[in-house]
């Protein structure tokens, strides 16, 4: 691999202070968010991309610690079909990391002009995502110029944990205050790590993965699927454990390995090991991120993932992915910052 450093890898090693910021701006803020959310029951997700896949971690995280029907939006509905439906009692959070894709700007509007309440989270202040919501949570992620999103996400994830404490989250916010010096510390453990450089190598064999975890750890699964189709070109199929075994399980094999992403405990975890041991035992290699020393014991190789409780993990859990997409597009020969075919902001129709 290359040794120059890709403007992708130095916004990796920003996040800690990124998130520290976002953090530090976004937590006062609890009250205002419980203010607003007051009148509503459930949550309903708008966004696309890599917020989308942020998205699904809200959507666990309102679901299984605020007690409330979180659902992801279909901005078909508002921008394509035109269809006004009754938002009375709903919350609307709309996800973009530039405050500026038409498509999630205007599904936003229409869910107010339903009924909804509004929420943006951006990095982008002064956005136009910014000014159409009643609460904007600006995350303070600073400029990403490299493609594909890093910094942008994970201070989304922060964003959308702080919006889970407003609703009134069964969560100690110290977690979230502990989540940048892990994260710091994470990275540094990944690229010490011997297995980072032997995953890379043999990742750089095939021709493509499965992606897989289940509740909280899901939208991570989805997140690092994501990168590996636009940084390194490979087929990469995001899915939850549970669908896996319902049939796609098939297409792991010795040149379809498996990817199996896990908090260090929680519920979903034990079926994250078992999984692993099906698939070595189907003669495939399965590569862990997080689940602690058992589900490092269960695949064949593993990175470590944060030490931090399931409802913030996924902060730190994407980290280690990052770094091995980084790492995995250079060996490849691709360049991580500015994948073919993609800008930096998409606009969809």
């Amino acid at each position: 691999m290359s040794s120059t450093t890709s403007r992708m890898r130095a916004e990796i090693g920003e996040q800690p202070e990124a998130l520290r910021r976002t953090i530090g701006a976004l937590l006062p803020r609890v009250p205002e968010i419980g203010a607003l959310a007051g009148e509503t029951r459930q949550v309903l997700f708008i966004a696309r991309g890599s917020s989308d896949n942020a998205a699904v971690y809200g959507r666990y995280l309102v679901e299984s610690r605020a007690g409330r029907l979180g659902t992801l939006a279909a901005p078909s509905i508002a921008t394509a079909y035109r269809r006004d439906l009754d938002l009375s009692g709903v919350l609307a959070v709309a996800i973009s990391q530039s405050g500026k894709t038409e498509e999630i700007v205007e599904t936003l509007d229409w869910a107010a002009r339903c009924g909804a309440r509004t929420v943006a989270v951006t990095n982008g202040a002064g956005s136009p995502l910014a000014e159409a919501a009643e609460v904007a949570l600006v995350t303070d992620a600073g400029e990403e110029l490299a493609v594909p999103a890093t910094k942008t996400y994970t201070t989304q994830l922060a964003a959308l944990a702080v919006l889970a404490l407003g609703l009134g989250a069964d969560a100690d916010s110290g977690d979230l205050l502990r989540v940048p010096d892990e994260v710091a510390r994470l990275i540094a453990l990944t690229e010490a790590s011997e297995q980072l450089p032997a995953i890379v190598e043999e990742l750089a064999e095939v021709q493509g993965t499965v992606v897989s975890g289940r509740g909280i750890a899901f939208g991570t699964a989805l997140e690092l699927a994501l990168k590996i189709k636009e940084a390194c070109y490979l087929h990469a199929m995001g899915l939850s454990y549970a669908d896996l075994l319902h049939g796609p399980i098939a297409v792991v094999d010795d040149r379809t390995p498996a990817l199996l992403v896990a908090a260090d405990s929680g519920p979903t975890l034990p079926g994250t090991i078992a999984l692993a041991r099906r698939v070595r035992g189907a003669g495939a290699r399965a590569y862990g991120v997080g689940g602690g020393t058992g589900l490092a014991e269960a695949c064949s190789r593993a990175l470590p993932g944060p030490a931090l409780p399931e409802w913030v993990a996924p902060l730190g859990l994407i980290v280690p992915g990052q770094l091995l997409v980084e790492a995995l597009a250079r060996r490849l020969g691709a360049d991580p910052d500015v994948p073919r075919g993609l800008n930096k902001v998409t606009q969809t129709d």
